[in-house]
């Protein structure tokens, strides 16, 4: 695929948007539609399209939001990653990067950018990553730099960000509402395995009952910003 800028023409770096919002798409979209040498190749709505699209359309970028109506952003990347072992991933999410961004470049994203940084950060990060770097901000950089330091425990400034991926999905959920059995089938998981997950959240957050957690599950859940 090439894009014309002038006489001469570019092969185009292929990119595809994963998020569930298509005004979201369509701001990404334009501003990549920008560049010269950037063309939107395909978009997906959930993380079934977009595992499938990555096989037909092979894309040398995915730009994916972390909340997805099928499953966690998180996992879709993990499965990128099994099957596309060397597909370059960027997360743009509205939530904050404390808690997601050193998540995302454990599970092999490449960069995380946060929707209301605009569109100038968004393609810095887009080149960063398509120059072989990381695109977070300075601040979860110093953060990571502290982890393998071995002051990551110190660098922790809530119990929720020692949650595993999957205990953090079942935070997530029960704050949501979803009973034990909801959440074994969002998550394609049995119900044990579930409540293995909540014993081990109630211990992290060093909390005694059920009824405890879910009121700080919720708390929690409220006071994220609206997904947009």
């Amino acid at each position: 695929m090439t894009k014309k800028k002038g006489i001469a023409s570019v092969k185009a770096v292929k990119i595809l948007l994963v998020d569930d919002h298509p005004m979201m798409r369509d701001g990404l979209r334009q501003i990549i539609g920008n560049e010269p040498d950037l063309v939107v190749c395909g978009e997906a709505e959930n993380a079934f399209q977009a595992l499938e699209l990555i096989g037909k359309l092979t894309p040398d970028l995915v730009m994916a939001d972390i909340t997805l109506p099928d499953k966690s952003g998180l996992e879709l990347l993990k499965d990128i990653q099994a099957i596309h072992p060397s597909m370059r991933v960027i997360v743009i999410s509205m939530h904050d990067e404390a808690l997601y961004a050193e998540r995302v470049l454990r599970a092999g994203g490449r960069g995380y950018v946060m929707k209301h940084e605009g569109g100038k950060k968004i393609m810095q990060a887009i080149r960063q990553v398509l120059s072989g770097q990381i695109a977070v901000s300075e601040k979860i950089s110093a953060k990571i730099l502290e982890v393998f330091s071995g002051r990551g425990a110190e660098a922790a400034s809530s119990p929720v960000e020692n949650l595993t991926d999957r205990e953090f999905e079942v935070f997530q959920n029960i704050g949501a509402g979803l009973s034990t059995k909801e959440i074994a089938v969002q998550m394609r998981v049995s119900s044990k395995t579930v409540e293995v997950h909540r014993i081990n959240v109630k211990a992290k957050l060093k909390l005694k009952t059920s009824a405890e957690l879910i009121r700080y599950a919720v708390r929690w859940v409220e006071s994220q910003p609206a997904k947009r």
